[in-house]
C-alpha cells in the first residue's frame, strides 16, 4: 500500500499513582485548553462578560465528563449490568464524544443561567470551540490506536503494530479518527475567518448550530468507517447521536432566524397596532 503508515509507538507514558497517563489522555486535557481558550476569547469579541469564565469551564468539563461515561456506559450496558460499581471506575472502558458534547451543552446553559449571559452566544463560541477540542484530542486516539476503523484496500491507511496498541495489530485500517480530524480542521479552516462577520449577519446561536450540524453530518457518514457495533437499525451509538444534532440544527436554525425577523419587525408594527 502506498500511503500506509505504520504507528509503532507506546500509548501509555507514564503512571502518576493510581492513574495511567496516556497519549490520549494528554490530547484531551490540551484540547479541552484550547477549546476553552478560543471560545472565551469568542465570546469577548461578542461582548459577553467573560470574567467568570472559569466558572463556565468547569462547569462544561465537568458535566461533558458525566455525559461522556452516562453514554458510554448506556451503549455497554450488557458489560457493566453485572458491576455496576465499575460505572465509576472512569479508567476502565471508555467514555462518548457526544455524550460529552451534550454534556458540555447543558454545563454551558448552567452557567448562562447563573451568570446572566446569553445562551446562544455561549452556542456560536462554543460551536468553534468544539471544533478545535476534537482537532486536537484526535491525535491521542490516533496514537493509541482508539476506535478500530475498517479493514481498506485504497492507497493509504494505518498499520499499528506496538505490543500494547489499542489498535488492531497487524491490520492496515482506515485511519477514521484522522478522517474526523481533518473535518473539524476544514470547519474550523472553512468558517472561523469569516466568525465575526457571520455572528453581525446571523442571528444569536446560528453560527454555532452551522458548526455543529455539519460536524454531525460528517460525522455520522465517517462513522461507517468504523467498527462499532449497530444499535437499531443497522445504526451506531454515535450515528444516532450526530442525527439528534442534526435535527436540533435543521429544527433550531429557521427557528432562530424568524424569531429575530419577527423582533425587528415589531418596533416597526407597534404605532400601527397603536392607531
Amino acid at each position: 500500500m502506498f500511503l500506509a503508515i505504520v504507528i509503532d509507538l507506546e500509548p501509555n507514558l507514564f503512571r502518576l499513582g493510581p492513574f495511567l497517563i496516556t497519549w490520549h489522555g494528554v490530547f484531551s486535557v490540551l484540547g479541552i485548553l484550547a477549546a476553552a481558550r478560543l471560545g472565551l476569547w469568542l465570546l469577548s469579541k461578542d461582548k459577553v462578560d467573560i470574567t467568570h469564565g472559569a466558572d463556565g469551564v468547569t462547569w462544561m468539563v465537568i458535566l461533558g465528563l458525566i455525559g461522556a461515561r452516562a453514554l458510554y456506559v448506556w451503549e455497554n450496558f450488557k458489560f457493566f449490568s453485572g458491576q455496576l460499581i465499575h460505572v465509576f471506575f472512569i479508567t476502565e472502558g471508555g467514555i462518548s464524544q457526544w455524550g460529552g458534547l451534550f454534556g458540555a451543552g447543558l454545563g454551558a446553559y448552567i452557567w448562562a443561567r447563573r451568570a446572566s449571559i446569553s445562551y446562544l452566544k455561549l452556542v456560536d463560541a462554543g460551536g468553534a470551540a468544539t471544533m478545535i477540542g476534537l482537532a486536537i484530542g484526535r491525535i491521542g486516539d490516533v496514537i493509541n490506536g482508539e476506535h478500530h476503523g475498517t479493514p481498506t484496500t485504497l492507497p493509504w491507511g494505518v498499520q499499528y503494530v506496538n505490543p500494547d496498541t489499542l489498535g488492531e495489530p497487524g491490520k492496515v485500517v482506515h485511519p477514521e479518527v484522522a478522517y474526523e480530524m481533518l473535518l473539524t480542521i476544514g470547519l474550523l479552516a472553512l468558517l472561523l475567518p469569516f466568525h465575526q462577520r457571520l455572528k453581525a449577519r446571523l442571528p444569536d446561536g446560528v453560527l454555532g448550530l452551522i458548526y455543529l450540524g455539519l460536524y454531525a453530518l460528517g460525522r455520522f457518514w465517517l462513522s461507517y468507517f468504523r467498527t462499532d457495533p449497530a444499535i437499531i437499525y443497522g445504526l451506531r451509538q454515535a450515528q444516532l447521536a450526530s442525527l439528534v444534532m442534526v435535527l436540533i440544527a435543521v429544527v433550531g436554525i429557521p427557528i432562530l432566524i424568524a424569531r429575530a425577523r419577527a423582533a425587528r419587525a415589531a418596533p416597526a408594527a407597534e404605532p400601527q397596532g397603536r392607531a
